[in-house]
């Protein structure tokens, strides 16, 4: 299951895009703001989680300043992403309330809808399945018509029915990311539906389908730039490699995982790898 919750924290886990100054008036702070978020995505970039927090909650104070309510949006959005990666949830829920407890401000319905899907991850990654569920429901009532987040949408949706045993709705919602990822152009969706929905294959048991969509969801994940969803198409693909009996091909996998971890500075990453390479070698050395 730990990889499943791994993949939970992978969906719509890149950073939100920074508003853009309006007017002259405000220039100087929101060139402030924006400088700060910028620092942000740096930090990120190179793991200092808590470097990118503080950067981050700068933006936000002030985008505040100036009600701002965009920029709210998206600094409390990109902070929630990295409390949340530092396992801070509570704080990581707080950060959100920015947007969810200020109904005096008026707030674009995209970011709404992003808002809502932060909180379903952060309930995911807690293993809350019923909060997790209405957060999804409410972004789909953000997300209206033509929607940028439709993908993101139905791979939460395909991720909750995995973790409740429903292999044949999780299939359906990650093939629905799918063809709504494809239409946006999204590579980053279309990954984390191609990875659900080899996902979906192991638990059907069916090792090849289930090596055909990780290896399409891996060369994406390398396209983008994206270890950490590297790591669990890695994984999984170990997995499918043990399902079909290929010891050494799942040993391989998990080494390759380990690896990038190590180098992604991921020590869940690298605990998770070194725990599955360890089971390879005790059953190889039981005969199992």
């Amino acid at each position: 299951m730990r990889l499943l919750l791994l993949a939970a924290l992978a969906l719509l886990a890149g950073c939100a895009q920074p508003p853009k100054a309006t007017t002259a008036t405000t220039a100087a702070r929101q060139q402030a703001a924006l400088d700060a978020n910028r620092r942000g995505d740096t930090y990120v970039r190179h793991g200092e989680l808590d470097n990118a927090a503080r950067a981050y909650r700068e933006a936000l104070r002030v985008s505040q300043s100036l009600e701002d309510a965009d920029g709210i949006a998206a600094n409390a959005i990109n902070l929630s992403i990295v409390l949340q990666r530092q396992g801070r949830f509570a704080d990581a829920r707080s950060s959100l309330a920015a947007v969810t407890e200020h109904s005096n401000l008026r707030f674009a319905p995209a970011r709404l809808a992003e808002v809502s899907l932060r909180q379903a991850l952060i309930d995911l990654d807690e293993r809350r399945f019923v909060p997790a569920e209405e957060w999804v429901a409410k972004a789909a009532t953000h997300c209206a018509g033509r929607c940028a987040l439709a993908g993101a949408i139905h791979n939460v949706r395909a991720q909750l029915a995995l973790h409740a045993g429903h292999n044949d709705q999780a299939a359906a919602h990650a093939r629905a990311a799918q063809a709504a990822s494809r239409g946006a152009e999204d590579r980053a969706e279309l990954a984390n539906a191609l990875r659900l929905l080899g996902f979906a294959a192991l638990r059907a048991g069916d090792a090849a389908g289930a090596r055909a969509q990780l290896e399409q969801a891996l060369a994406l994940d390398r396209e983008i730039g994206a270890p950490r969803k590297i790591v669990l198409d890695l994984l999984a693909l170990g997995r499918a490699a043990a399902l079909a009996n290929d010891r050494d091909g799942a040993r391989a996998y998990y080494a390759r995982a380990m690896a990038v971890s190590e180098a992604d500075r991921d020590n869940a990453g690298v605990a998770e790898a070194r725990a599955l390479m360890d089971s390879v070698d005790k059953a190889a050395a039981t005969g199992k």
